[in-house]
């Protein structure tokens, strides 16, 4: 690499950890409870999380979705030194590459558990696998231009074109932004995510002209982001209040109902 390659690197890890900066004060509207969210993860699980940041800003608008970013648990596989917390999520940051982290790095965030169903133990070890093997991986910053689509939080770009334009540009930094590692390691045991449908016409043996089939594969991993996980037909959304067992007759509303109504007087909720 040369001086002016070093440079641009730099720069694109300047560039990037401005982009993630999350944005002071900003809290979820329904905060994740913590120790419900611990309980409730188990490995081969994706979370998704819903940041406040330019880049998380951009990337769900880009999606039109909730979502900025996903992380893979992977339980207490890593181990860890004593009196530390573990680090129990694997996820892939601009700055850092492929990294650990504890799951406490999110419980402020508005967070959505995502569990593959029906992945069998081997599959899901296998997975598991690829992605501690990851671990330590660095990512090419020298393409300013793929890190500088982010800088405008809502970029004039017509909504069929904003999914294209996340996988637009050399590849490397998109792979730090989008949940490509975790689509690439799923798609290693051939475990899909969101079905392609394309339409097939003209002389194809068995198939009419005027016919169009719908052909069901998986799509390629670089074109995946984190709402992907949400939409999935093949991914369970796990909610850790209602995992834990959920009865309304049991909650207690803070205030005295107003007279002649059913209905509380004050919208609070004591959990």
């Amino acid at each position: 690499m040369t001086t002016f390659d070093n440079l641009l690197d730099r720069f694109g890890r300047w560039l990037a950890q401005r982009l993630r900066r999350e944005a002071p004060g900003e809290e979820p509207f329904v905060p994740a409870d913590p120790d419900a969210l611990r309980r409730s993860l188990r490995p081969g699980d994706v979370l998704l999380i819903a940041g406040s940041s330019k880049l998380s800003t951009a990337i769900k608008y880009l999606t039109q979705s909730t979502w900025s970013h996903a992380a893979f648990y992977v339980g207490d596989v890593l181990g860890g030194s004593a009196g530390a917390e573990p680090h129990m999520l694997i996820e892939v940051t601009p700055v850092e590459g492929c990294v650990s982290v504890p799951l406490s790095k999110y419980e402020r965030f508005h967070t959505r558990i995502c569990r593959p169903v029906g992945l069998t133990s081997t599959d899901r070890e296998d997975v598991l696998g690829f992605m501690v093997s990851r671990l330590g991986t660095q990512y090419d910053m020298r393409n300013i231009f793929d890190l500088a689509r982010y800088l405008l939080p809502t970029p004039p770009v017509p909504a069929r074109w904003r999914r294209r334009m996340i996988a637009l540009g050399s590849g490397e930094p998109t792979r730090t932004i989008c949940s490509t590692l975790i689509a690439e390691a799923f798609g290693r045991v051939q475990y899909p995510i969101l079905p392609s449908v394309e339409r097939v016409t003209g002389e194809t043996p068995g198939i009419s002209r005027f016919r169009r089939q719908e052909i069901l594969h998986i799509r390629h991993y670089s074109l995946y982001a984190p709402a992907d996980f949400d939409l999935s037909p093949y991914f369970a959304i796990v909610k850790p209040t209602l995992e834990e067992g959920f009865n309304y007759k049991g909650l207690t509303w803070a205030g005295e109902a107003s007279a002649g109504s059913d209905l509380p007087a004050k919208k609070d909720l004591q959990h």
